[in-house]
């Protein structure tokens, strides 16, 4: 039976917990052998959502193949936030140091920056947070803007729902893809996100502007991703002339409506890719009318 400890820190938000701990959970329901315990250093520890947690101050004893957890916690900055004791500290060290692995999620970076498991590793945190992680621990690299890193069995991740995507991986890896893929489906996740997807999306990124009728404008393009869209029907759609779309477009996005879908394609064809797809037939999936317009993109 392999152990998933999850090391709780005041202030702990209930998603960088309740994630990973739903990931594993569903793999012990799969026969996976896995038992999930939860310490911190007092009994009671309060999330940020206001819901106390129960949990062991008794640090266990740990096998080679069992994992730590390192939840984030609610930290507009890091420095002053998230205390753990010296002792749980060590524990987690010792872990490392004897061939265990540890994980992070969001903020949960500090906790192995202050044992230095960060020094000379690749690592990641939520996108708030890695201008302080970086001065705080100048000898790891942090990646930006990637959803989970794994170096030397530390893996960190990005942040709150990151956590499902690293846990599922770890899944995957131990496992095989058919199980992280059975989880994801008992989670009802719509797909599972390779660790160096970015943070925020192609559609997330643009979506941030107050302009109706460019959203409008969007939600036709997501829709209908695969079609060729000219910009007469668009601005059918929306009751304008094909000058105020672009310049509308242009002004909320910073690209036009052209740009934005070839941008959605590409995003979607990439994730195929990573997930075994060729390139030909992610081209076609996506509404490339052949692989070489892909090809230019991706090379860009």
């Amino acid at each position: 039976m392999t152990k998933v400890v999850f090391v709780l820190v005041p202030g702990v938000h209930l998603l960088d917990l309740a994630g990973p701990a739903q990931v594993f959970s569903s793999a012990a329901d799969l026969d996976c052998g896995y038992a999930l315990s939860y310490v911190g250093d007092s009994d009671t520890v309060p999330s940020h959502q206001g819901v106390p947690l129960g949990v062991s101050v008794e640090l266990p004893s740990l096998e080679v193949d069992d994992l730590v957890f390192v939840p984030g916690w609610r930290s507009p900055r890091i420095a002053g936030t998230g205390h753990l004791s010296e002792r749980a500290l060590a524990w987690l060290r010792a872990h490392h140091d004897n061939g265990g692995t540890v994980a992070s999620v969001c903020a949960g970076a500090d906790v192995l920056g202050r044992t230095g498991l960060l020094d000379g590793r690749r690592c990641t945190t939520h996108h708030e947070l890695q201008d302080e992680l970086t001065r705080r621990y100048p000898s790891a690299h942090v990646v930006r803007d990637v959803l989970y890193v794994e170096d030397n069995r530390v893996v960190t991740s990005a942040g709150i729902a990151s956590g499902i995507d690293l846990a599922l991986h770890l899944v995957a890896v131990r496992h095989g893809p058919a199980v992280a893929a059975a989880i994801a489906r008992t989670m009802v996740i719509y797909a599972r996100r390779n660790g160096d997807d970015q943070q925020a999306s192609v559609l997330l990124r643009h979506r941030s502007h107050v302009n109706e009728t460019v959203h409008r404008i969007q939600d036709v393009i997501e829709t209908r991703l695969t079609d060729r869209l000219s910009l007469a029907e668009l601005a059918v759609h929306v009751g304008c002339s094909e000058r105020t779309v672009t310049r509308l477009f242009s002004r909320a996005t910073g690209m036009t409506p052209l740009k934005y879908q070839q941008a959605l394609r590409l995003e979607r064809a990439e994730h195929l890719i990573g997930q075994g797809a060729t390139v030909e037939t992610a081209a076609r999936t996506v509404g490339f009318e052949d692989a070489r317009m892909l090809r230019r993109l991706r090379s860009r």
